[in-house]
């Protein structure tokens, strides 16, 4: 959840010959083209059927989706200023970091409501349109946002009192320990972020063997429920990968000084590209009845 690993911007003395940063510019924005061209198809099927947004399941869902889209735009944008601007107003990159941060926390909240939805819809189907409704659904989203406000607003406040206004009229790369440099605000994350980690991952493991030992019922759904926890905790865990991010750059550093910037280039498509990637595979191709309704479209647009 580290938006230096999102940015993979790269200090003046480890940059790549031009031919090099071109390729890794080239290949970074097809994937966020392709990946935002797929969730983007997701979107426009999920608002035209209302089968869809009366659903509680993909709405969360959508809502994942969009939090990916917006999230692939900005780190790819942040990767492409890295190697062209270089540094930019820290006002305008506090902006670019919090919003990158808000959709990356976001990530792992949203992944542990879906997983309690289908906990409750194979555990608990008797009362599923009781616990899961449309409001509450949106209350869930709300209060997603709200925490995730909460952690990372934070981060501005405590540079409001520590650095003088100047500070936001400087130029800077566009790191978030560039933009957020107080020594408090590290100390910080990693509390919050230890509290989301025993949370969310208690969520997941929780809802998986509850799924899993209703699934010895023999039951397709109780299967398909517990296989799709399981990319949920598949995707979870290389979002979490960011945490590590700082230490394995320091690493990676004395390992392989003549190659640094390939290797955090490699860092950048694990941790923020690919788990970006398995949202479309989990519901957009695996779940029936999105497939069918994707086709439709698809087939129109050929046609």
């Amino acid at each position: 959840m580290n938006v230096s690993s999102a940015n993979v911007t790269v200090v003046l003395q480890y940059r790549d010959s031009v031919t090099k940063a071109v390729i890794k510019n080239v290949i970074v924005l097809v994937l966020g083209i392709t990946i935002n061209f797929i969730n983007a198809s997701l979107v426009h099927t999920f608002s035209k059927h209302q089968i869809f947004y009366m659903n509680p399941r993909y709405i969360l869902f959508i809502h994942l989706v969009v939090n990916d889209m917006i999230q692939v735009t900005l780190t790819v944008s942040l990767f492409v200023i890295s190697y062209t601007i270089y540094r930019i107003n820290v006002s305008v990159c506090s902006v670019f970091t919090l919003l990158a941060l808000f959709t990356t926390e976001n990530t792992p909240l949203n992944l542990a409501c879906m997983a309690v939805e289908c906990y409750i819809a194979v555990c608990i189907p008797l009362r599923y349109v009781q616990i899961c409704t449309i409001k509450r659904t949106l209350m869930l989203i709300a209060l997603t946002w709200t925490t995730t406000m909460l952690s990372v607003m934070s981060d501005l406040f405590i540079t409001l009192a520590t650095q003088p206004l100047d500070f936001f009229h400087s130029r800077v790369f566009c790191l978030r320990k560039n933009v957020f440099p107080s020594p408090l605000i590290p100390k910080k994350r990693d509390i919050t972020y230890s509290v989301f980690l025993v949370i969310v991952w208690g969520t997941i493991l929780y809802t998986y063997f509850r799924i899993l030992f209703a699934a010895k019922t023999a039951s397709k759904d109780a299967k398909k429920a517990r296989n799709t926890i399981l990319l949920h905790g598949f995707q979870l865990l290389l979002c979490m990968a960011s945490y590590a991010t700082p230490q394995l750059k320091d690493a990676l550093q004395q390992w392989f000084p003549m190659n640094y910037t390939d290797s955090l280039f490699a860092c950048y498509i694990i941790v923020q590209i690919l788990p970006r990637s398995i949202s479309p595979i989990i519901y957009g191709l695996r779940d029936n009845t999105f497939r069918k309704y994707l086709k439709r479209i698809c087939c129109v647009k050929s046609a």
